[in-house]
């Protein structure tokens, strides 16, 4: 049997995670991570970091396993809120989570679990790890969790081989259902406890709240931008593409004021995010107002009417060369030039088919149908069936 140190979040998915590991003989260890200490920017009610700890405590104790509280809220701001406020500043939108796993859970929270002689870290992600032997050497494949609305590979797109072969998902072979029935029979507190919606291990932020925090208040121009003008552009590119010819390097970046009219002021280039629908506070318009583009800048933001705004639309993306992970490198070569690679740029959403490219500099992904709302600063995921092989950062 293994010592293995669960990383208890406070809810239902990591208790049943430790109490499953507990049946079956291993030594067990909850340790929750404190991510977090302004209360000033965390709406209340909203999975409060105290209420947390303390479900996952009575937990522990429920099961009989040893429990520490583990204060990463130094390391978590330098290397998550600090690029976060980097990123926002730059007109890039982050995904926390996706930094969080790879920065935080399966590194120093990894480290400090190794610290106490773990052979494995477990958490509740619904995502599976299989074991193939390539060539004589073992190798991690990460694949989507079972219970397909609660897949979470996306996630974990960045993690590496080191950290895929110290990790354990224990339900990722589980509905949601089979979970919370589990905890039920198990007597666990958190049956019933709702999922947490907030960042990794903080709880539900008001962001513009933290944004403001550091980034200033600066008022600039609103821009609209005609759908009809760029319709035609829009099919053009979308003709390149097909036959390669296009470069995604900065594709959502060719906007300026001379393209479009004033139709407003804003506070801050760097508080939107494109498709951004809320906030412009702009009526009067026959149909809603989306982000086009943000141009930091020069503090302009460029709208347009409509979700299916051209304006919003792509063919593809760009990810630079060390901003890219293969989470299994062995498949490279058999990635790029399958035909059957499908991607996601956001969590919830649906898979769409794509080709992945070497170019100079990095990897385009190419779509076969346009993609709305491409925004820099996100990752995009790539899969071959269900092994989630390459991601990046969204250039």
């Amino acid at each position: 049997m293994a010592r293995i140190v669960v990383g208890m979040s406070g809810g239902v998915d990591s208790s049943v995670v430790a109490m499953l590991l507990k049946q079956q003989g291993h030594e067990v260890i909850g340790l929750f991570m404190r991510n977090w200490n302004d209360a000033s920017v965390t709406l209340e009610d909203e999975c409060p970091w105290i209420d947390d700890s303390r479900d996952a405590m009575l937990v522990a104790e429920h099961l009989g396993i040893p429990f520490q509280v583990l204060d990463l809220s130094g390391v978590y701001k330098e290397r998550i809120v600090d690029y976060m406020f980097d990123e926002y500043g730059k007109g890039r939108t982050p995904n926390p989570d996706v930094l969080c796993n790879r920065e935080i859970k399966f590194d120093v929270f990894l480290d400090e679990a190794l610290k106490l002689g773990a052979d494995f870290v477990a958490t509740g992600h619904y995502v599976r790890k299989e074991v193939v032997v390539n060539e004589g050497v073992e190798e991690y494949r990460l694949m989507c969790g079972r219970d397909k609305n609660k897949d979470q590979s996306y996630f974990l797109c960045q993690l590496n081989q080191y950290q895929l072969s110290k990790a354990l998902f224990p339900i990722g072979d589980l509905e949601k259902s089979d979970v919370r029935r589990l905890a039920a029979e198990g007597g666990l507190l958190t049956a019933e406890k709702k999922d947490s919606q907030g960042l990794c291990f903080i709880g539900h932020v008001s962001l513009p709240d933290f944004l403001q925090q550091q980034l200033r208040v600066k008022e600039g121009e609103v821009v609209e931008i005609d759908a009809a003008g760029l319709a035609a552009k829009r099919e053009f590119d979308r003709m390149q593409s097909m036959h390669g010819l296009q470069d995604f390097r900065g594709w959502h970046s060719n906007f300026s004021s001379s393209d479009g009219k004033v139709i407003g002021k804003h506070q801050g280039a760097h508080f939107y995010t494109r498709g951004q629908r809320r906030g412009l506070q702009i009526g009067g318009k026959p149909l809603p107002l989306f982000v086009l583009q943000t141009d930091v800048i020069n503090n302009v933001i460029y709208v347009g009417q409509g979700e299916d705004h051209p304006g919003l639309l792509s063919m593809g993306l760009f990810v630079m060369d060390n901003e890219s992970n293969w989470v299994r490198p062995s498949m490279r070569d058999k990635v790029l030039k399958s035909k059957e690679l499908v991607c996601k740029y956001r969590y919830r959403q649906a898979s769409v088919s794509c080709a992945l490219n070497v170019v100079d500099g990095g990897y385009q992904v190419v779509f076969q149908t346009p993609q709305k709302a491409i925004t820099s600063g996100q990752f995009v995921a790539i899969y071959l069936e269900d092994e989630i092989v390459f991601s990046g950062a969204i250039l």
